[in-house]
């Protein structure tokens, strides 16, 4: 088994090199199923340095290949790394993910046995992805309810064989904001048969900042680019499940209309409330209720972008 990992970036150089070490680190059994394994990173127009700092240091990161494009958003970028990628077997994480030393062995070892287990080969395996603010020590972050994932397909941590995301036709690069990518193709892979197999050993540890109020503009932008994202995917897969993940029903709306008194709770009215949540050191919590008013702007913006798309006859 030869793994090509592939890792979109896009402006994360200080959590990307993290990442990078952390794939060096690898400790692969001498009875492992694993030949070895490539790193390609596919830099998506970043403005950082990112491509400047890779290249300075590739003689500390062996299995490192670096790739470019313009800034065309993650699916293409993931598409470039299949199509370079010389593994059998795919695996997608983020650039902000940072590994254990087992994660490949463990991705690994749950493929072979559960291909040993259904005797076939249409599976894939998802590992853990536990949610952390600690950029010095991020892999100490304990799991927590919140770090709960019921997605099928989703390219935070992931290992799948490259032959079926051939067969499934890669990804829709339509997808060119934020959100939905991922669980679109996950749509047909499912039409393949293929099975998700859990393998909690496999972790990954997505660092973010902690929240702080001047992130609201940029969190506002991205719930309003996946309510976008949200309808594209419905074109594609008109049925009341994706109605429900991207929260195109009366249910989700009148929910999130009421939690937010309309809009009347939103980024203005809360932000005296948020700031002293930061303050007293729970800016966790900050987030969630933030969500509320996040939610509503994400729902109103797919009700914007369906409403549009009808109206051109698209929908």
């Amino acid at each position: 088994m030869f793994f090509s990992i592939i890792i979109p970036t896009y402006n994360r150089l200080p959590i990307l090199q993290k990442c990078l070490k952390a794939l060096e680190q690898q400790t692969i059994p001498p009875n492992s199923q694993i030949s070895d394994y490539e790193i390609i990173v596919i830099d998506d127009g970043s403005t950082d340095n990112t491509l400047e700092w890779l290249r300075s240091h590739s003689g500390q990161l062996p299995h490192l290949r670096c790739l470019e494009q313009s800034h065309l958003g993650p699916a293409a970028a993931r598409n470039l790394g299949i199509q370079s990628a010389i593994g059998d077997t795919i695996i997608f994480i983020d650039s902000d993910l940072v590994v254990t030393e087992n994660f490949l062995s463990a991705h690994a070892a749950a493929l072979k046995k559960a291909e040993k287990k259904f005797g076939h080969s249409r599976i894939f395996t998802y590992g853990a992805v536990i949610n952390t603010c600690n950029f010095e020590n991020p892999t100490s972050e304990p799991y927590k309810i919140t770090d709960f994932s019921a997605a099928y397909f989703a390219t935070g941590n992931v290992a799948i064989a490259k032959k079926w995301l051939e067969q499934a036709g890669l990804f829709d690069p339509a997808f060119s904001l934020y959100g939905w990518e991922d669980l679109e193709l996950g749509v047909r892979l499912k039409k393949l048969g293929l099975k998700l197999i859990k393998c909690p050993e496999a972790v990954g540890y997505h660092w973010h900042p902690a929240f702080a109020l001047e992130q609201i503009p940029r969190l506002i932008d991205r719930e309003i680019q996946r309510g976008k994202m949200g309808v594209l995917f419905y074109q594609k897969h008109p049925t009341w499940e994706v109605r429900l993940m991207i929260q195109m029903t009366w249910l989700h709306r009148i929910i999130w209309a009421t939690l937010s008194l309309g809009g009347t709770i939103n980024e203005r009215s809360l932000s005296g409330f948020l700031q002293w949540l930061i303050d007293q050191g729970k800016p966790q919590l900050a987030l969630e209720i933030a969500r509320i008013f996040l939610n509503w702007y994400n729902v109103k913006a797919v009700y914007q972008a369906y409403a549009e798309c009808s109206a051109a006859n698209n929908c």
